[in-house]
């Protein structure tokens, strides 16, 4: 419609025309007159530039009224009406939480801008893609928006790429005028702006007949109080069930905070408290397993605050399990040590075999919770026999062999053995305390690792993550993340010609930690999370949901968090952990995600449903015509002529000289 503007100039080309139709001849005996009106000339010349502006402006009003502008930060100064409008919505977990002051979550208060904002686009098509379910579905108005099935909350992350992708995807096969808009509150865990796929979205975007325009509704501003609960690891210990749990609350720590916590176990509650003394803290629970109980479920939470989403953490459990790992090295002391280690007297349920390299087999890949490797790397089918045993969620602690090699394994190699200088010793000076196999216990107990020594090592060479160095810098432990599991590399043995590393001050929680970790990959059956395959329900199975923390409804139970049967299956499900991450991407990274395109972003800082994101202005764009044209009507009236007064009776009339 704004191309109607051009009609404006019309006005302006009369004008001009009726100027070329005048010719101008000189003659002596009007020189008079126009001296006479000479003064007055520049006054009418005045008037007639107001009238023309008048008309002009009049026009342009009748136009732009007619393309029904709108106005505001999510517009800009004006924006025309598009045919199609898909809306991209945030719907993770992280959008329940509620800006400062307001009793709205974030997608609420999103949902509400964005229904206002198409409802002034009278006629537009609306076209959700909401980020759980991620299918493009019609709105038929925008007035119910907000009571959509999937528009409502749920306990699932967001994947921006794709969903980008799939709104390409769409439009592809949409014609028209459209515009993209995507209403979130800059999670940088489901925006993910490092991820390539943001490479192929844009493309795909750009390569569209139409690119669309894009329009980002950032639902930002300081968050209200809030504290969030998740379960770490959930293992059955004889007749007990281990639960580690973290609560981690937003904004600074400025004094400690007790925090209820309500536990529910096969119908039982109770309640204790826990104080908070930083930003988080983590602890174990046990919970009382009679061995009786083959199964059971539960679930801990904590009272509501600023997100009612991230306030409960769901578990379930089986039979208790024997962990057993195995140990693959040479007879001798750093064979022994590593045995005692994995299973240490005391500890029921607890054992550890000796297997030869050779005789890894799949089922004690299967069956084996952490495997201790003292021997030359692996290679071949062994080499991949251990890594899919990672992948599964082994714990692999590979130590340095007494023999050269230069064997690969997951990208690590060892350096040749080096030795201490006589009368000295390699010494541990730093390690991540909070991360890791030395990291420090739940109550804060540090492990001694400063007392390790060693007289020999051999470096880890390669590209992984170093949790400990010695004291010249060089690496002692790494660690590679593979699938579920984890492989350690530590560069000395637990053999007295080598190192003290056979104490049990510091092998002893190390080994521990690490066969506590892998059992956790049986017990962690029961333990999965929102949007995992194993979180739904099989084509032969039946849902059914066991816990009466929240509403029961399987409506949008593939998004939502609890304890379900699945067919002959129980899953505890949970919210992804990322979603209790605080980043955030920052607003002038997100421009350059939509490089190439029309873009803008509208940070809606205000916590009050009603003010609004933008605003129709057609009507003072009438009104501004209307008075155009008045102006225009009153400065073409006709000038009054002066009054002649007629002379007085019986006067006389004077005699010019």
């Amino acid at each position: 419609m704004l191309w109607g503007l051009l009609a404006a100039s019309i006005p302006v080309i009369i004008h001009l025309l009726n100027r070329r139709r005048h010719k101008t001849v000189k003659w002596a005996a009007m020189q008079f007159l126009l001296k006479a009106t000479r003064e007055s000339r520049g006054k009418k010349r005045l008037r007639h530039i107001l009238i023309l502006i008048c008309r002009t402006l009049g026009i342009a009003a009748l136009v732009a009224a007619a393309s029904l502008p709108l106005v505001g930060g999510f517009f800009g100064m004006g924006a025309g009406k598009p045919d199609l409008v898909v809306l991209v919505l945030d719907r993770s977990a992280s959008m329940e939480a509620k800006p400062e002051n307001s009793g709205l979550s974030r997608r609420a208060l999103a949902i509400q801008r964005i229904r206002d904002a198409v409802a002034d686009l009278s006629g537009t098509r609306l076209v959700l893609i909401d980020s759980a379910s991620g299918a493009p579905q019609e709105v038929p108005t925008p007035e119910v928006l907000g009571e959509l099935s999937s528009t409502a909350a749920t306990d699932s992350a967001a994947d921006l790429p794709d969903l980008l992708t799939t709104a390409a995807n769409f439009l592809a096969e949409t014609p028209g005028r459209a515009e993209l808009w995507v209403a979130s509150d800059l999670q940088l865990s489901n925006w993910l702006p490092e991820d390539d796929r943001w490479t192929r979205a844009r493309a795909s975007l750009e390569s569209l007949p139409q690119p669309p325009r894009v329009r980002v509704l950032a639902v930002s501003g300081e968050s209200a109080g809030n504290q969030s609960l998740r379960i770490l690891s959930s293992r059955r210990n004889g007749d007990r069930l281990e639960l580690e749990l973290e609560i981690a609350r937003n904004g600074p720590a400025l004094s400690p905070l007790g925090v209820p916590v309500t536990t529910t176990l096969n119908g039982a509650r109770s309640t204790d408290s826990v104080t908070v003394t930083g930003q988080q803290l983590r602890f174990l629970k046990t919970l009382p397993t009679p061995e009786t109980d083959e199964s059971g479920f539960g679930w801990i939470s904590i009272p509501g605050d600023g997100n009612p989403r991230d306030n409960v953490a769901y578990f379930a459990y089986g039979p208790a399990l024997p962990v057993t790992s195995g140990v693959v090295a040479q007879p001798g002391e750093a064979a022994d040590y590593l045995s005692l280690a994995a299973a240490p007297d005391g500890f029921g349920g607890q054992t550890s075999e000796r297997i030869g390299p050779d005789a890894l087999s799949g089922k004690i890949v299967d069956e084996t919770a952490a495997l201790f490797w003292a021997a030359p790397l692996p290679a071949g089918p062994i080499a991949e026999r251990l890594e899919q045993f990672v992948r599964d969620g082994g714990q692999l602690l590979v130590f340095p062999p007494d023999t050269d090699a230069d064997t690969e394994f997951l990208g690590i190699t060892w350096s040749e053995i080096q030795n201490a200088p006589s009368e000295q010793f390699f010494i541990l000076d730093s390690w991540d305390r909070a991360d890791g196999l030395l990291r420090d216990g739940i109550d804060g107990t540090p492990v001694p690792a400063d007392r390790l020594r060693a007289v020999k090592r051999r470096i880890p060479q390669g590209d992984a993550s170093i949790l400990a160095r010695w004291d010249d810098t060089e690496p002692f432990m790494v660690r590679q993340v593979i699938g579920k599991g984890t492989a350690w590399f530590i560069g000395s043995l637990p053999d007295y010609s080598w190192s003290n590393l056979g104490d049990a001050d510091v092998l002893l929680p190390l080994a521990q930690r690490a066969v506590v970790a892998g059992a956790v990959r049986f017990d962690s059956g029961y333990l999965t999370r929102v949007g995992a395959s194993d979180s739904l329900p099989a084509p032969n199975e039946t849902r059914e949901r066991f816990d009466s923390y929240a509403d029961a409804s399987t409506a949008q139970a593939d998004h939502i968090a609890g304890v379900y049967r699945l067919g002959d299956r129980v899953r505890a499900v949970n919210r992804p952990a990322s979603e209790d991450l605080a980043g955030q991407i920052e607003t002038p990274a997100v421009s350059p995600l939509f490089e190439g395109l029309s873009f803008s972003l509208f940070e809606d800082t205000s916590s009050s449903a009603r003010d609004n994101i933008s605003r129709s202005v057609w009507r003072a764009f009438l009104i501004a015509m209307l008075f155009f044209l008045l102006a225009e009507a009153l400065l073409c009236l006709p000038k009054a002529m002066p009054r002649i007064e007629s002379p007085t009776a019986g006067a006389q009339p004077s005699t010019p000289r």
